[in-house]
C-alpha cells in the first residue's frame, strides 16, 4: 500500500515547471518516509495548490494560509536556500 501512495505522490510532484517539479520531489524523496502522518497527509494535501501559489511560497513573496504547509515550504527553502 505504501509503494502505491508514494508512486502516486510521484506522479502528484510533476508540476508545470521543472524547478516546483524538483523541490517538491525533492522533499518527498528526502523527508516524506521520516514525516508523521499528520505532516504526511499535509504534504498531500499541499499538492492540490495550483503552481503560481506554490512558486510564491516557495520563493518568498507570500506565506501559505496554513501553518502545516508553510513548515513544509520552510523545510524545503532551507535545504536550497532559497
Amino acid at each position: 500500500m505504501e509503494a502505491a501512495r508514494i508512486k502516486r505522490l510521484r506522479w502528484r510532484t510533476r508540476r508545470g515547471t521543472r524547478e516546483l517539479d524538483a523541490l517538491f520531489g525533492g522533499w518527498l524523496d528526502e523527508r516524506f518516509a521520516t514525516a508523521d502522518e499528520s505532516q504526511q497527509q499535509a504534504f498531500e494535501e499541499l499538492l492540490d495548490v495550483q503552481d503560481p501559489d506554490l512558486w510564491d511560497w516557495v520563493m518568498g513573496h507570500a506565506h501559505a494560509p496554513r501553518m502545516d504547509w508553510q513548515a513544509i515550504i520552510d523545510d524545503i527553502r532551507a535545504r536550497h536556500r532559497l
